[in-house]
């Protein structure tokens, strides 16, 4: 296939809601030289729209519906496109860039294409960081909140596990990349977690690790203990995953430490609260915070509630019990979208996107 097509299918990419910047792009073509390095591994037909079935693409691109059809399932299984039912038939869409395309490829990430994905977050991914409502948003960890205060099910980490009937961890994709172009970070790298409606969905599979539900929750323990900032897709239904981040290698949470973002993911709706008299302004939550929201001023720590996550990472690490967390002011608690659609058309209206146009 020609650059044009490549640049076609980036073009496309960028109409989703997620987005897809590109202008840099004209010049170094990274996003052309990732799929062409996909293409040499699974063979891949035109760009496909929203959503079609195997016989409205073959009739486009001109194939033979069995041979297009196996290589859309050959694309799926690759993590370049998905594939749901639509009235009672399988159908094929585009997956976006992140969430989507790029965490998919942690199955088949090698050192190329992990420079070319750092190549592409380095040059354009910041224009996509700061459109709202964000890619991700933060849950914080639950011992971290006081227990008499309200919590939505959306808002708690435990409660979004609870209600799933499959759990699995697998290899966090940010930090594999980061240990393929030479430069890890201290985290474990297999603590990423996803969730299904349908029992034992992740059972034999070789890519995902399944858990049993009190293994999910011990999983979710290990993220906490190693200072890893739970995140979930940015709506109260429809959660199917948990990237446990750190801003030295997750792309969201990098816009932050390395571009000086503030919300490349939405804030929690809660806020760190220091209580001033038994705080002996030891320095250890510093050490804890990976966004710079702690500080000491004269000799008691200090919250930037402007930079502040409601993460809550740093307030196990508090011996003398000094940090918890509270619930924001109402009018500064952000409105997370129902659903991921609801997600989609915010986004879409941010950008003055017709979501008709791609559909």
């Amino acid at each position: 296939m020609d650059e044009k097509t490549y640049k076609r299918l980036a073009e496309r990419l960028d109409a989703l809601p997620s987005g897809f910047r590109q202008q840099r792009m004209v010049r170094n073509y990274a996003y052309w030289r990732i799929c062409l390095h996909q293409k040499r591994q699974t063979g891949c037909p035109t760009p496909c729209d929203y959503v079609k079935h195997s016989e409205e693409i073959s009739e486009r691109i001109g194939g033979d519906v069995h041979t297009v059809g196996s290589m859309l399932n050959g694309m799926v299984a690759n993590g370049l496109i998905s594939a749901s039912q639509v009235e009672g038939e399988k159908g094929y869409s585009l997956m976006p860039f992140a969430v989507g395309f790029y965490e998919e490829q942690e199955r088949t990430m090698d050192e190329e294409l992990a420079r070319l994905f750092e190549d592409y977050m380095q040059q354009t991914f910041e224009i996509v960081l700061r459109i709202e409502p964000q890619l991700h948003r933060v849950v914080p960890v639950n011992e971290t909140i006081q227990t008499d205060m309200e919590v939505h099910p959306y808002e708690s980490i435990v409660d979004i596990i609870a209600i799933k009937k499959a759990w699995c961890v697998f290899d966090c994709m940010c930090r594999k990349q980061k240990v393929l172009i030479g430069d890890p970070c201290q985290h474990p790298v297999e603590l990423c977690m996803a969730f299904s409606e349908i029992p034992g969905a992740f059972d034999g599979n070789s890519h995902y690790k399944a858990l049993t539900q009190e293994e999910a929750v011990a999983t979710l323990q290990r993220a906490s203990d190693a200072g890893l900032v739970h995140t979930v897709s940015n709506s109260q239904k429809g959660i199917g995953y948990i990237c446990n981040c750190c801003t030295c290698s997750c792309m969201m949470l990098r816009g932050i430490s390395d571009m000086g973002i503030a919300n490349t993911v939405a804030r929690s709706a809660f806020v760190n609260e220091v209580y001033a008299d038994v705080c002996n302004g030891c320095e250890t939550c510093l050490d804890y915070c990976q966004f710079g929201a702690l500080s000491i001023e004269d000799g008691i720590a200090a919250v930037s509630v402007v930079a502040c996550l409601g993460c809550g990472v740093c307030v196990p690490s508090c011996d003398t019990e000094a940090l918890n967390l509270v619930r924001r002011p109402e009018e500064e608690v952000l409105q997370i979208p129902v659903t991921e659609e609801d997600w989609g058309v915010e986004r879409a209206e941010a950008r003055g996107i017709d979501l008709d146009i791609i559909r």
